[in-house]
């Protein structure tokens, strides 16, 4: 058996013992947009670490637990805190969260994040719709033997953003007046920020946004048939934009100002899905 899915397996073993709960939307929390969780009719809670073989984030502004509920009449796990490569972990173990959710049930991630923008035209603060994304800077989840009991051993990525999901976060953000940008999002490793060299680079290769996850997890939940969409939000202006230097702090910072409509957002997509 593949190793990969023997430990996603022996997760969800262990999840099962814990939680009676089928999803049908999971959601991925970034940094600073964790307070999203709060607003979700809790049914359970589980702490990361409670979950045998599960790897723990690291991260400052990532809780580390599934939070299971409602939004609206529709059933969620929401995850405050991802797992990144940059935290020493192999991608199997990175996207080893994104598949557990598939296994308890759910049929959509909304994945977010925090991002550096990149288009010249974005500013601090503002949320983007990620349309598509760049992910050959960072190792392919999907390398190694095939898990079949997954999905296909070369999985299509022509539209892995679904377009009918982008349709109805665009509709409600014109229908609750929050601007909404669009774009193609770019993941780099970190845990460094991008030289403005990089930015650069991003630029030329059709980047809107750069950022330190998503797009990884986004390639193993389409290579398991779910449905996928995201929102990223700009906490900064990449490097070599400004003459500001980059900090966690300006991002977590940047993210707790951009929360509330973040949160409106996704919650009212998520009620329409």
């Amino acid at each position: 058996m593949n190793a990969d899915y023997h430990k996603l397996l022996k997760c969800y073993e262990s999840f099962c013992t814990k939680i009676s709960f089928q999803p049908k939307v999971a959601i991925i929390l970034g940094s600073g947009l964790g307070d999203f969780a709060d607003t979700i009719q809790i049914e359970a809670e589980l702490s990361y670490s409670e979950i045998e073989g599960f790897p723990v984030s690291t991260v400052p502004g990532h809780a580390g637990r599934f939070v299971f509920g409602y939004v609206g009449d529709v059933p969620v796990v929401c995850m405050k805190g991802r797992v990144h490569y940059y935290e020493g972990y192999p991608i199997g173990d990175v996207v080893l969260p994104v598949r557990l959710m598939k296994l308890m049930g759910a049929e959509i991630l909304f994945l977010t994040n925090a991002s550096g923008g990149v288009n010249q035209g974005f500013l601090a603060g503002d949320l983007m719709l990620i349309t598509d994304h760049i992910a050959c800077f960072a190792p392919n989840p999907l390398i190694g033997s095939n898990i079949e009991e997954l999905g296909t051993r070369f999985p299509d990525m022509s539209t892995v953003y679904q377009p009918a999901l982008q349709e109805i976060i665009r509709q409600t953000a014109k229908e609750l007046q929050i601007p909404l940008k669009e774009g193609v999002y770019l993941q780099l490793t970190g845990p460094s920020f991008e030289s403005p060299a990089e930015i650069r680079m991003a630029r030329l290769l059709g980047a809107d946004a750069v950022g330190m996850s998503t797009a990884v997890e986004a390639i193993a939940a389409n290579h398991a048939g779910m449905k996928i969409c995201g929102i990223s939000c700009v906490c900064n202006l990449a490097a070599g934009m400004t003459a500001q230097p980059l900090t966690h702090a300006e991002v977590q910072e940047a993210a707790d100002k951009a929360a509330p409509l973040f949160t409106r957002l996704v919650a009212e997509s998520v009620k329409r899905f």
